[in-house]
């Protein structure tokens, strides 16, 4: 027996349906609509209409790796700066032990360059250029088909495959090679 014959054995025909049956189901409806008014009535304007809407986070796109570029170039900058820093006050502290400086200051050297790369990064996000150019390079970079798991799986088995047998084709192909030279200089 089919989907559809137990289907039309369940349900009644539309015509059989009577019509307490059709003002029930229209009260129902608009009980129901009431029902929803009422609800959004009662939220405050503030609050979304929908509570999943509310729950769904906001998706920042090609955006996000901008935002991420900048955050890693901050603390880049104060990675290096702090290496630089903390270099720079070992190098003065020996060189003019009368100053007094003692070993460098990990915590106020880190500070400052934590401050620095937020400057920086703060300064070339200000920058409309910059961040224009930024912003197309992460557009265009999100438009790119990056190859799957399997695929990469493949590659990289082909590429070492291939360079292992090159290898050993080369090893063979020496060895040879040297053996006939050492043939030829022997006589």
């Amino acid at each position: 027996m089919s989907k559809t014959a137990d289907l039309d054995t369940e349900k009644p025909d539309a015509e059989e349906e009577t019509s307490g049956e059709r003002e029930a189901s229209t009260e129902a409806d608009a009980g129901a609509s009431e029902n929803r008014q009422l609800e959004k009535a009662a939220k405050p304007e503030d609050e979304p209409a929908d509570e999943a809407s509310a729950a769904t986070p906001q998706q920042l796109g090609h955006k996000r790796f901008v935002y991420a570029g900048y955050m890693g170039g901050a603390i880049a900058i104060a990675f290096l700066l702090s290496k630089i820093g903390n270099m720079a006050w070992y190098r003065v502290s020996q060189w003019k032990p009368q100053w007094g400086l003692g070993d460098p200051k990990d915590e106020l050297i880190m500070g400052v360059s934590a401050g620095i790369g937020g400057l920086v990064a703060l300064y070339y996000w200000r920058k409309k250029r910059a961040r224009q150019y930024i912003e197309e390079v992460a557009e265009e970079l999100s438009k790119v088909t990056w190859p799957s798991r399997k695929e990469v799986t493949n590659s990289t088995a082909v590429v070492v495959f291939t360079t292992l047998s090159m290898t050993v084709f080369f090893a063979l192909m020496d060895q040879f090679w040297r053996y006939v030279t050492d043939k030829i200089y022997s006589f």
